[in-house]
């Protein structure tokens, strides 16, 4: 009989807030998802375009699944907690109370969500000002990011809201000051949503050209002057009260957070593909592309070298994998792109109108990858996760209309694996973000393209650049009037 002791497992909290619900899971250091809860959470809509949550009831949601999928597991074998979120605005007050972010004044909805589209109008002036900060946009900004959303802030609630607000949060950076009492922000929030640059930092002269020369002032306190990489280790670790209301060790380590969408990619780019006989193997991770799809899609690449590529995303160094340069291509509608289509004259019709729906959206993804390529990216591989992952038509339509193969996932929660990771970076047990990716994040599939039919999908993908170009001529004409 072996009398050696078992060493303990290890176990790893991700926590991800989603637009809808509050997912948790425990994670073995082999990124096995071993228990896993969801709870959902309120939106307010008080007018069109107009999108509100609580902070208050999304930590209440933590906790509650937190307390759910650590129930009966030994409290020394947990060893760290990671958070993602989707880019939403927290706004609190001096004494860290929430802040209404709405005419009403109702304090407790504190969240302009990322879907809020209340500020065209900041958005339009801001792209106007072609600042050379928009360079890491694509060139132009997105009215989901935050620097449009604090302009409306000051521009419609500047008593109420602008002039007592003490801290405003992208939530995953909110979710870690609640857990450690530090309002260090993750390099991945505000290098993607609010202007930081990896080199220069914050740019003065973007803030007062745009009128929000208040925040330079005091020297970007509100908005983050102490900056992490994503999974490093916050502050002490969870704080006394933190760990009553998540039911966890205190001081056990807590990451630096992650945008939801980079999560997922976090816990699927960098895979061990050994023995699958992929074009990536035995090549840099730059060589592969994750694609997390669901009711959108974002497309994560990665480089050595800074790489900007027109109507895409970034570059943003360190966003996702620490050391890396990010660009993130994406598309609005996916999942949700078949919603609302009427049954024409029957069950056929309709069944074509799903299968073009598809190879639209797949031909949009090979577009983004070639619109990469040409500047600069060497792609080879697919790396999918998200809803989208598990249907079999439309994982099989992007290996042959991209002519990649497509490597999907162990673990269908991938996101929840990539937050589970950023704990496991923190606690010290892995050396490195890498080095993580590689032992949790685990193969499940891969799907190879059927190259029988490239010369047909070449063909329609000619058709839909023509379409793209007819779509850009017909928005300069009505932009022109």
């Amino acid at each position: 009989m072996d009398s050696k002791k078992q060493t303990p497992v290890k176990y790893y909290v991700g926590i991800d807030v989603g637009s809808a619900s509050v997912r948790a899971a425990l994670v073995d250091g082999f990124g096995t998802v071993v228990a896993h809860a969801d709870q959902p959470i309120q939106i307010w809509e008080p007018q069109p375009d107009h999108y509100e949550q609580s902070s208050a009831d999304i930590w209440a949601a933590c906790c509650s699944v937190t307390k759910k999928v650590v129930c009966g597991v030994d409290a020394s074998q947990i060893r760290g907690v990671g958070f993602d979120a989707t880019c939403s605005l927290v706004v609190v007050d001096k004494q860290f109370q929430p802040l209404a972010v709405n005419c009403e004044g109702q304090n407790y909805r504190n969240v302009i969500m990322w879907m809020d589209h209340r500020a065209v109008s900041q958005v339009e002036r801001i792209n106007a000002t072609q600042h050379r900060v928009l360079s890491y946009v694509g060139g132009v900004m997105s009215v989901e990011m935050q620097p449009p959303k604090l302009l409306w802030l000051k521009e419609n609630l500047q008593e109420s809201c602008w002039e007592n607000a003490g801290y405003f949060f992208d939530l995953p950076d909110f979710l870690s000051w609640k857990a450690t009492g530090v309002t260090a922000r993750s390099l991945c929030t505000v290098v993607c949503k609010w202007t930081y640059t990896s080199d220069g930092g914050w740019d003065d002269s973007f803030w007062k050209m745009i009128g929000l020369e208040d925040l330079v002032k005091d020297k970007y306190e509100k908005i983050g002057n102490h900056v992490l990489s994503p999974g490093e280790s916050v502050g002490k670790g969870l704080t006394p009260e933190a760990a009553k209301d998540l039911g966890l060790p205190e001081g056990i380590a807590v990451a630096a957070s992650l945008i939801d969408a980079h999560a997922g990619g976090l816990g699927v780019i960098g895979a061990d593909v050994k023995g699958h006989n992929l074009p990536c193997e035995n090549q840099p991770i730059t060589a592969r592309v994750a694609m997390i799809c669901g009711t959108s899609s974002c497309h994560m690449g990665v480089s050595e070298t800074p790489i900007f590529v027109p109507g895409v995303w970034g570059p943003y160094f360190s966003a996702m994998v620490p050391g890396l340069w990010l660009n993130e291509g994406g598309q609005s509608a996916t999942g949700k792109l078949v919603v609302g289509l009427t049954l024409s004259r029957g069950l056929d019709e309709l069944a074509l109108i799903y299968l073009a729906t598809i190879q639209a959206i797949a031909l949009g993804t090979r577009h983004i990858l070639e619109t990469m390529q040409a500047a600069g990216h060497h792609i080879n591989t697919l790396f999918l996760c998200g809803g989208l992952s598990k249907n079999p038509l439309f994982v099989q339509m992007h290996a042959d209309i991209t002519g990649k193969p497509v490597v999907l996932s162990k673990e269908v929660e991938s996101v929840l694996v990539g937050a589970a990771i950023l704990g496991a970076c923190a606690s010290g047990d892995f050396v490195s973000i890498q080095e993580a990716m590689a032992k949790m994040g685990k193969i499940g599939r891969v799907v190879q393209p059927n190259h029988q039919h490239k010369r047909f999908y070449d063909k329609k993908y000619e058709v839909f650049l023509k379409l793209v170009e007819h779509q850009r001529e017909y928005r300069s004409i009505m932009n022109s009037f």
